[in-house]
């Protein structure tokens, strides 16, 4: 019996450290559901696995956070850069143990944030607004690869994608002034695919994704580069062989 070959993509941990450093839309809630979800002031994930969160001083969790630790989820969407019906791409979420930090802990932490992530809101951390931090037991990591629990210490160990600062940028401009190259790429689907609206989903270093909106229902297609790439000169490379000799691989 012919098995159809999964095609090359990210491990688990990588695509969790890619979605966690796109920093997208991000909701905290405690595992007790005693609290609605929470839109945070800001979050930041740490390669660690951990995340500081920034909320208002009068939201209840900060309160319930400084006398005892609380179970919570925080839940990272990764939404695509072109509009979509559809449009989260993937969810990250990481569960584990919330407590406030003390004013000393918070200037180092938001220190920390920073110097990665400047961000104008940090200032408000003791004017107003409170530091957390959520410490990993686990995280989950779904999208169109699959649904897949990451244990901390992998997380840590991986690294984000090397285009995923760049990604959301090529994708929108592909979207926007290159819907030529869009084109020839669809020319890679299966029949049962052809006819429905093709986007530009994702990128990274093994393939690019497409969206194919259909009537009924979406598919989401991952096209394989011929090897890993690092580099925007080894992507061109592939694109151009993309668009002159099909190698895909399919899903959905």
């Amino acid at each position: 019996m012919n098995e159809t070959r999964r095609p090359p993509a990210p491990h688990p941990a990588e695509r969790a450290r890619t979605i966690a450093a796109r920093g997208g839309r991000a909701a905290l809630s405690p595992s007790d559901g005693t609290e609605h979800r929470v839109t945070p002031v800001l979050h930041h994930v740490h390669p660690s696995g951990s995340a500081t969160i920034v909320l208002p001083d009068e939201h209840p969790l900060v309160g319930a956070a400084r006398g005892a630790e609380l179970t919570a989820m925080l839940e990272l969407a990764d939404h695509a850069p072109v509009p979509l019906r559809e449009p989260v791409r993937g969810l990250l979420w990481i569960t584990g143990w919330l407590r406030a930090l003390d004013p000393r802990e918070a200037r180092e932490a938001c220190l920390e944030v920073a110097e990665e992530r400047p961000d104008p809101r940090l200032l408000d951390v003791g004017h107003g607004a409170s530091a957390l931090v959520l410490s990993p037991a686990s995280l989950v990591v779904a999208d169109a690869e699959g649904t897949t629990s990451v244990r901390p210490e992998l997380f840590a160990q991986a690294e984000p994608d090397p285009f995923a600062a760049h990604e959301d940028h090529w994708l929108r401009h592909l979207e926007l002034s290159h819907r030529d190259v869009v084109g020839l790429l669809a020319g890679h689907l299966p029949d049962h695919l052809r006819g429905g609206h093709v986007r530009p989903l994702g990128l990274d270093r093994f393939g690019l994704r497409l969206r194919v909106e259909m009537p009924d229902e979406d598919h989401d297609v991952r096209i394989a580069f011929s090897r890993p790439v690092g580099t925007p000169q080894e992507l061109a490379v592939e694109l151009r062989r993309l668009m002159g000799c099909p190698f895909l691989a399919r899903r959905g």
